[in-house]
């Protein structure tokens, strides 16, 4: 039997066995087994949070800031106009800031005249089934630096309890074998505890230029498919043995 990821302490001891702000006496008649057990639970994605945004120059202030305006208002306005809610949108950066001669991007730029640059971005929260919808609208709508998505679950929690479940079968199988191997039959479970790792609430980002022709709005939206979202859990057992 094959036990990856798994450490395993017996402990037959007859003194007490400090488990965090727990103690359990051990004697002749109270022996232990103590489990440490790491297991995963996995689910498809149900929520998408997609990165949309673009970039647009000019040559004075406020020419290029009414141009930003209106490609700003269009990309908002086809998302909402779709049925999606605008609090399912959080605006994430917007700057307007003269562009640097010296920066090697802009060279080519600042000889043809431009002057100013404008970067506006969001995060549009929507049921993953509807992340290439959403960037779709934004890029045939101007959004020409956008596609970074972080995919999430609604039932995070549950997907955590189910990893610790079976960390804690998997402690108890292991303690079972264990005790059989040692011509004794497994009690009662006296004490568990459950480790889960830091889950970092925003993943890595991604974004891409995005240029169309004329006939842009008539294509057909990518072939994106949810992500699977990973949880695992520790658990540490103390199993009575008669």
């Amino acid at each position: 039997m094959s036990l990856p990821r798994l450490s395993i302490v017996a402990a037959l001891c007859l003194a007490a066995l400090p488990l965090a702000a727990q103690q359990i006496q051990i004697s002749k008649d109270n022996k232990t087994i103590s489990v440490t057990a790491t297991a995963e639970a996995s689910a498809v994605a149900d929520t998408a949070v997609v990165s949309i945004g673009f970039n647009s120059f000019g040559g004075e202030q406020d020419g290029t800031y009414a141009s930003a305006t209106e490609t700003s208002n269009a990309i908002v306005s086809a998302i909402t106009a779709s049925g999606i809610a605008k609090d399912a949108i959080q605006s994430q950066e917007q700057s307007l800031t003269p562009l640097n001669p010296e920066d090697f991007q802009n060279k080519t730029r600042y000889v043809e005249g431009m002057r100013f640059q404008f970067s506006q971005r969001w995060q549009v929260t929507v049921p993953a089934d509807q992340a290439a919808k959403v960037l779709q609208l934004a890029i045939t709508h101007g959004a020409n630096n956008s596609g970074g998505i972080d995919w999430q679950l609604k039932s995070d929690d549950a997907l955590q309890a189910e990893a610790a479940q079976k960390a804690l079968n998997r402690a108890r199988d292991i303690a079972q074998h264990m005790a059989q191997g040692l011509g004794a039959k497994l009690g009662t479970l006296l004490y568990a505890s459950n480790q889960t790792p830091v889950v970092s609430g925003i993943g890595p980002r991604m974004y891409a230029m995005a240029a169309a022709p004329e006939d842009k709005r008539s294509r057909q939206p990518l072939a994106i498919s949810p992500d699977h979202i990973t949880r695992s859990a520790t658990v540490n057992a103390v199993f009575a043995i008669e």
